[in-house]
């Protein structure tokens, strides 16, 4: 560009005589003012420009702007060259002295916002510059750096920083949190990101940077006051926020900081447990001895077929016998699945099944290094924010609908806890849109209803979550039979415990249950009658039903059920509320396992004449308790003392119960010399587990 070209209509338009083309990457930014085949839309050119192609060439220049600018006229468009920008590109990427080279990028700056071809990309040309010279460089000094980021600050009010540049600015959250910079030049950074970002799918960095910048505000002195202060500007001011993709960008953030907290466990899931497992107890190593079946030597023949269901492989034997009973135990290399009679059949259970059920094992341990737990609880407090705005809750929900969270949050004891206050927020809110997302998005599939209600893998209270989930449900348009039947199928047992409790939403459920003929089952029906009569709202409830529905008191007239199981976690004063509510005369098979239960209870079992299995697997019923029942229930045949506190103190007790032929004493402080004496004096006794005893 040595010469001007003499045809040109102005003698001050420098351009070369014997060039053909206009190398246009070497003369900087490009505006156009209508398309032309050979540019693309903004930027450095995508092609070059045929010296024949230019028609016209023209100097211009703007009040307060630089005088670097060439208007070339081309068929089918006009072309803004700005030719300063390669000058700051070339003296960049040679750096000599850094105190020239922080001049150099503030020039650049300047020009870039003074500039009158207000492109996007005459802002972001100098923003990769930069990125570049950071990444060739890697030896500066925090001051240094923070001197490049203030003099590049202006450009980022209204630009997204490109890729390299967030993983600079990454870096510096993360090892410079404290920095005046993060606050004064990365927060109109994030909140454009948030405010004006599409898809972070696109650009995850921008992402990353929006983490670690909210991560960075956490490590300061106020911690969580300062976060939920930028959260509440971006929110703004009034009840409903301006700007539409700010609550979806936050959970995005959020969404893919609690994924990469269990990175670890999840990127090593071949073996791990599926979440119905963790639901339902996996399998994994645990303290607890394996399941052992047994196999009778001698069965009687009502157990033959029960015999011929184990007949797997076997590892060891192990023969206990005696004159009256022969028992061969057998480890096998898998646990025999439980063989549990269900409150809904009416089928007798066989006498073996208290014997066969296997314990729950424990489920995934989860234990988060201390960044990782620090980002969890970071990141689970924005979303409790997020909840607490009422504009923005059914977005959230509906976000939060599907579950987004890894398995192995969820099998997270302290994630679960935390994000309970979301669902709660939920489950409180009016609208149809917000608590319908309570349930799962098809069928088969665990929504927030079900992992948060009695017996899901996030419970950790006795049913308050649930209770507030029905009842909000129940209120709007799901007081149908569908769900009534969910409810029956999947968590009769809660609604019954909250309802002996006084829970009114449960008693009013129970009552529909009974009026829409929900439950098939002679005893079940019985068993809820029992225990709506047991408080004052749901005997209320009941008797305006019985009005309606008169055969349901002929049904109560005809005795009280045969079968009743106690839900899990119910107490003593539970089970005595129960009894108390109605006749129990016709009682035979009563299931207490896994309930709260003590000794105290027994004074109500020995008004149950008809009784004959007890179920009190893994309770706290002990040796005072088996006294008094060995006085008074002569009659009981299957009595199920696995995992229970009991001695021998309380074992001999027993051997007044002449009738007893089945009796579970696994993993009780049973010597081998009461277990010799039970065995001479009980003469019925066919089937009998002693393992992980001293007897065995």
């Amino acid at each position: 560009m040595e010469k001007c070209h003499p045809q040109s209509p102005c003698s001050s338009v420098c351009t070369c005589k014997g060039l053909k083309e206009v190398a246009v990457k070497h003369l900087s930014l490009v505006f156009f003012s209508s398309d032309s085949p050979e540019l693309g839309p903004s930027g450095y050119m995508e092609n070059s420009v045929s010296y024949s192609a230019i028609e016209d060439v023209q100097p211009l220049s703007w009040e307060n702007a630089p005088k670097y600018c060439l208007q070339l006229t081309i068929p089918g468009g006009t072309v803004l060259l700005q030719k300063k920008i390669y000058k700051y590109k070339k003296v960049l990427s040679n750096p000599s002295r850094w105190e020239v080279v922080l001049k150099e990028i503030r020039t650049l700056v300047d020009m870039a916002l003074t500039s009158p071809l207000q492109d996007d990309s005459i802002n972001q040309a100098p923003l990769e510059i930069v990125s570049k010279l950071l990444s060739e460089n890697t030896n500066l000094t925090t001051q240094e750096h923070e001197s490049i980021i203030v003099a590049i600050a202006p450009l980022l009010e209204n630009n997204h920083p490109p890729p390299d540049l967030c993983e600079f600015f990454c870096k510096h959250c993360r090892e410079r949190p404290r920095s005046m910079v993060v606050i004064e030049v990365f927060t109109p950074v994030v909140q454009r990101i948030l405010k004006h970002n599409m898809d972070f799918g696109k650009c995850p960095r921008l992402r990353l940077f929006t983490q670690e910048y909210i991560l960075a505000l956490n490590e300061l002195n106020a911690g969580m006051e300062v976060v939920k202060k930028f959260i509440q500007s971006m929110h703004g001011p009034t009840g409903h926020c301006p700007h539409p993709r700010v609550l979806p960008n936050l959970v995005a953030v959020c969404l893919a900081a609690i994924y990469s907290c269990y990175e670890e466990f999840i990127n090593s899931r071949d073996n791990s447990p599926s979440l119905k497992e963790i639901r339902n107890g996996c399998q994994q190593p645990c303290d607890r001895k394996p399941t052992l079946p047994l196999r009778l030597l001698h069965p009687s023949p009502d157990l033959v077929s029960q015999e011929a269901t184990l007949s797997e492989p076997r590892l060891k034997s192990v023969v206990v016998a005696s004159s009256e009973v022969h028992v061969e135990v057998e480890r096998t290399s898998t646990a025999k699945p439980a063989l549990t009679a269900s409150t809904g059949n009416d089928s007798e259970p066989n006498l073996i099944d208290c014997l066969m059920v296997s314990p729950a094992c424990g489920t995934m341990s989860i234990e988060l290094g201390p960044q990782a737990g620090r980002t969890l609880g970071c990141h689970v407090e924005i979303l409790k924010l997020l909840s607490d705005y009422d504009d923005w809750r059914p977005s959230l929900a509906s976000l939060l609908q599907p579950i987004p969270f890894p398995k192995e949050a969820l099998a997270h004891e302290k994630f679960t806890k935390e994000l309970k206050y979301v669902i709660q927020r939920f489950a409180e809110d009016p609208r149809q849109e917000v608590h319908s997302c309570l349930l799962s998005v098809r069928a088969g599939k665990d929504g927030w209803f079900q992992l948060y209600s009695p017996g899901g893998v996030a419970c950790d209270d006795d049913g308050e979550l649930f209770a507030s989930m029905v009842h909000i449900l129940m209120g709007s348009c799901y007081k149908t039979k569908k769900f009534l039947l969910s409810l029956a199928e999947n968590k009769l047992g809660p609604c019954m415990l909250l309802a002996l409790r006084g829970n009114q939403t449960m008693a009013e459920i129970l009552c529909l249950m009974l009026e829409y003929n929900i439950i098939d089952n002679n005893d079940t029906q019985l068993q809820i009658i029992s225990t709506l009569e047991s408080t004052d709202v749901g005997k209320r409830m009941y008797e305006q039903l019985c009005d309606r529905q008169r055969e349901l008191k002929e049904l109560q007239r005809k005795g009280g059920p045969t079968r009743l199981t106690l839900p899990s976690k119910s107490t003593d004063a539970d089970l005595a509320r129960l009894l108390s509510s109605g006749s129990f005369g016709n009682l035979e098979n009563l299931s207490l396992a896994f309930t709260n239960v003590t000794s105290a209870c027994a004074e109500h079992l020995i008004k149950l004449p008809s009784l004959k299995q007890l179920n009190l697997w893994s309770t706290q019923f002990g040796d005072a308790g088996l006294r008094l029942l060995s006085e008074h229930l002569t009659m009981l045949q299957v009595l199920n003392l696995c995992e229970t506190p009991v001695t021998d103190a309380g074992l001999l007790a027993l051997s007044s119960m002449k009738s007893l032929c089945s009796l579970n004493m696994n993993s009780t402080k049973l010597s081998a010399d009461t277990y010799e004496d039970l065995k001479a004096k009980l003469p019925n006794l066919k089937e009998v587990d002693v393992r992980y005893t001293e007897a065995w």
